[in-house]
């Protein structure tokens, strides 16, 4: 695949120092790392090596990845071992894609509290899906579930939500059956979304009394408790959005589908189309005008501020695992699951390896030593290049 013309890289290194010092004090400590490892990221500031074909003599510059998880080109490997780890973990049943997303009043508060809000989101969810599924009026069994957070639109804009991956089906509560659910149905939105919407609101009520959520700008005013129940009463009324999608074709299309989820950033290179005159212009889909695509221009400042918003606090956990995926008893439980579901034992296809470039290839089935020249040498280290004492590359840095 061709490197695109134009990186977030690119425009941060070309106006990422005036957005610092137009921005210090509301910039995070963690927002300015994520910056500064785009910045760098495979530029000679971060050493590498040289590598040439042993055919044509072909050479090239490899320097090395920041491996920030918010860099649009250090997320390839890891979706591919995160993929593989998972492929160990799929069951011959049904599997749905549920989706748990909040009204705007509760996004607003949420990125003013994002470690809090973030982890009520995961938790009233997950306890929404567990608890309606154990119900033996609609399932009564435990499921397994893995749920990946997104903080963002195609435009952006601050728009978290929950992408779940929900096994078809789960462990009777003696552990001596599996029950299924019905052909291509999994449990009832309507009550998964207000079951979640009651649970949300009620340990968002419990942070906000004991102290957990803090309010500025236009949010200042929440701080008063009147203030702060006026304002969530529209959101007691709205139905909230929860859907399920139609049941995935087989276990592979989970991975093909979920893959392009797990390890996603804000906006991914190949959708930025220029950089021109202090703007960026790049391709987004409209969901509420027939999913069309269309082009969004805004200024390098805004797109900054943009793309800065979805970064998460320091340590935060976005793909979390549940019921009998949990990863306490995984194992054991997956275990109990094939053998009802009369699965042979899975056995790990892809042994470790010290070199990066062999596990991507047993990943991906592409290879990073093939010569991109010739196409039919071998790409070889020849010599390290150490790390050079830049802070900040230019535009263009290598």
């Amino acid at each position: 695949m061709d490197r695109p013309k134009v990186e977030v890289a690119d425009i941060f290194r070309r106006y990422g120092e005036v957005y610092r010092n137009d921005h210090d004090a509301s910039l995070s400590t963690a927002q300015r790392r994520v910056m500064s490892a785009i910045e760098l990221c495979r530029t000679a500031a971060l050493g590498g090596h040289v590598e040439q074909c042993d055919r044509c003599g072909y050479e090239h510059n490899f320097y090395h990845s920041c491996r920030n998880r918010n860099c649009p080109k250090c997320q390839c490997l890891a979706r591919a071992k995160w993929i593989q780890d998972r492929q160990a973990e799929l069951l011959n049943c049904e599997c749905f894609h549920v989706v748990f997303t909040v009204p705007e009043e509760i996004a607003a508060v949420a990125y003013q509290n994002r470690k809090v809000v973030y982890d009520i989101l995961f938790q009233a969810a997950s306890k929404t899906l567990r608890t309606i599924a154990a119900d033996p009026k609609h399932l009564g069994a435990e499921i397994g579930f893995f749920a990946v957070l997104h903080t963002w639109g195609q435009n952006l804009l601050h728009h978290p939500h929950l992408h779940f991956v929900v096994s078809g089906g789960g462990l009777a509560p003696e552990g001596d059956r599996w029950i299924s659910c019905r052909p291509g149905f999994f449990l009832p939105v309507r009550v998964l979304s207000r079951l979640f919407r009651r649970l949300f609101l009620k340990s968002l009520q419990k942070a906000y009394e004991s102290g957990k959520l803090h309010f500025f700008s236009e949010l200042e005013a929440l701080s008063d408790p009147r203030a702060f129940l006026g304002y969530l009463a529209p959101a007691r009324k709205k139905e909230w959005v929860v859907y399920a999608k139609q049941p995935f074709a087989g276990p592979q299309q989970v991975l093909d589908y979920v893959g392009r989820y797990t390890h996603r950033v804000a906006l991914s290179n190949d959708r930025i189309l220029d950089i021109e005159d202090g703007e960026v212009r790049f391709r987004w889909k409209d969901y509420r005008d027939h999913d069309r695509q269309k082009t969004m221009t805004l200024t390098a400042d805004e797109f900054i501020r943009r793309f800065l918003l979805h970064v998460l606090p320091n340590g935060f956990q976005r793909i979390r695992y549940f019921g009998f995926l949990g990863n306490r008893f995984r194992k054991e439980k997956l275990k109990l699951c094939r053998q009802l579901l009369g699965m042979p034992e899975k056995i790990p296809t892809c042994e470790p390896s010290d070199d990066y470039r062999d596990l991507y290839e047993k990943l991906t089935g592409r290879s990073l030593r093939e010569c991109p020249v010739c196409h039919q040498g071998c790409m070889r280290v020849i010599a390290l290049l150490p790390k050079a004492n830049k802070h900040h590359p230019k535009s263009n840095s290598p």
